[in-house]
């Protein structure tokens, strides 16, 4: 059954692509979403950059030489129209000439103009979709891009195989993937980490990645000498190392709760592979710039001064790790001495657009604060050999414009699974202290 879907301004702000998103049924913009839209055209933020592709989608239909009031015809089958309310408001609309009663006031015009068509008022302002269940009118979330997080792709799983399977495996370095039994039926992705169980001696097992183009499971990398002093304290971290150490895959996303050891696994491969084996010109670390709490306002200095209360967690880690080292700790060297050398470039997020980034090690920190597009936008600076590293924590968000189900590293997380450039690794269990482990589970 068709149906019309009424939307709000914040769902065109957040992602101007949406009057493409509701099949053959037809969307209808109310006049005020776009004079709110209006208001927002001229940021230079992303909400800015929304608000004009919306204006500009909505002239090239009407450039066609249809007025947008009447409908225009969508390439998919559906329809899209501009509409006003024409007649009295509803008594409980009149106290108030908002511009969320205006558009409600729309969205029951468009309900009661034929009811055999159910209409939809589409918002993601949870009080506005209360306020519609009030009047009696159908409301929803846009949810076109959501991800539910409790069902993110994890990046490792579990296969059961025969005993023979499990020695054939240490035996010959590779297993093909017929020999495992799927427990989820959908087949295994790329570069996922599979913990090979023995069905009739569960301790009997063998942890591996999977080849998506040879479609066989391949030993990972043994770090018995650790990396930088450290060494992994469980399989996901065990998983995370072997996919930072791999130079074929250019994208890895590290998700995990607090002091599950993501920053400082990936700095620890970042060092590794730049200063040690010179595979990269130099480690490049970045984070987006939220305040944790009330922003203390403006800082003083040079944009190095600015930036060291926002990259000072970086800047511990690296101090942890010279310090599990003890060659670099015989030669006192600090996170100043190397990024002095160059080994090092701390950099704040603003200004990547229009760079490319040739042979580098990257390394996003708190990605989970991204937008979907800023995170396009990054990615899409990787040049010629380098690796790029997401991390983040998708229930520790400080930026108001994304939550847990659409920022930029759960779409990429989301997007990228099972492509042969990139892996993914949750991170389950905090090894920072035990305190610190129960804090992130209980509060």
């Amino acid at each position: 059954m068709q149906k019309n879907f009424v939307l709000d301004t914040n769902v065109l702000l957040h992602d101007p692509r949406a009057i493409f998103s509701f099949s053959d049924n037809t969307v209808v913009i109310p006049i005020y979403v776009l004079e709110e839209i209006d208001n927002f055209k001229k940021e230079l933020s992303e909400r800015g950059r929304n608000a004009r592709e919306v204006a500009r989608r909505l002239d090239e239909f009407r450039s066609r030489g249809v007025h947008l009031s009447d409908g225009v015809k969508l390439d998919h089958g559906g329809k899209l129209m501009v509409a006003l309310t024409v007649r009295s408001m509803p008594e409980a609309l009149k106290a108030s000439q908002a511009v969320d009663n205006l558009i409600l006031g729309v969205a029951l015009e468009v309900r009661d103009r034929d009811k055999s068509i159910p209409t939809v008022l589409v918002t993601k302002d949870v009080n506005l979709r209360i306020r519609a269940d009030a009047l009696g009118l159908a409301a929803e979330e846009y949810r076109a891009d959501k991800i539910d997080v409790e069902e993110l792709y994890a990046g490792n799983a579990e296969a059961e195989v025969d005993a023979k399977a499990v020695d054939q495996f240490y035996a010959e370095g590779s297993l093909p993937v017929d020999a495992l039994t799927d427990p989820t039926g959908h087949g295994f992705y790329s570069n996922q980490y599979l913990l090979l169980r023995d069905r009739e001696n569960p301790s009997h097992t063998a942890l591996g990645r999977y080849d998506g183009i040879a479609k066989r499971v391949q030993p990972i990398k043994k770090l018995r000498e650790g990396v930088w002093g450290i060494r992994p304290r469980n399989k996901e971290q065990h998983y995370a190392l072997d996919l930072l150490l791999n130079d074929d895959i250019k994208l890895v996303t590290l998700v995990g709760k607090a002091g599950t050891g993501k920053t400082l696994l990936a700095i620890a491969a970042g060092l590794q592979k730049t200063v040690e084996e010179g595979i990269y010109q130099k480690l490049l670390v970045s984070r987006p710039i939220f305040p944790l709490g009330k922003d203390i306002g403006f800082l003083p200095g040079d944009i190095e001064e600015k930036l060291n209360p926002w990259m000072q967690p970086i800047y511990d880690n690296i101090e942890l790790l010279l310090g599990f080292s003890k060659a670099e700790k015989k030669e006192g060297r600090s996170h100043q001495e190397l990024i002095d050398l160059g080994y090092i470039e701390i950099e704040p997020l603003t200004y990547i657009r229009g760079r490319s980034i040739p042979n580098q090690f990257m390394i996003v920190d708190e990605a989970q604060n991204l937008t979907p597009h800023e995170v396009k936008t990054i990615i899409t600076r990787v040049g010629e050999n380098t690796k790029i590293i997401l991390t983040g924590d998708p229930y520790q968000i400080d930026n108001p414009y994304v939550d847990a189900s659409n920022n930029g590293l759960t779409t990429v997380v989301e997007r990228f699974k099972g492509e042969p450039l990139a892996g993914h690794v949750s991170l389950m269990k905090g090894e920072r202290s035990p305190l610190a482990e129960l804090a992130a589970n209980i509060l």
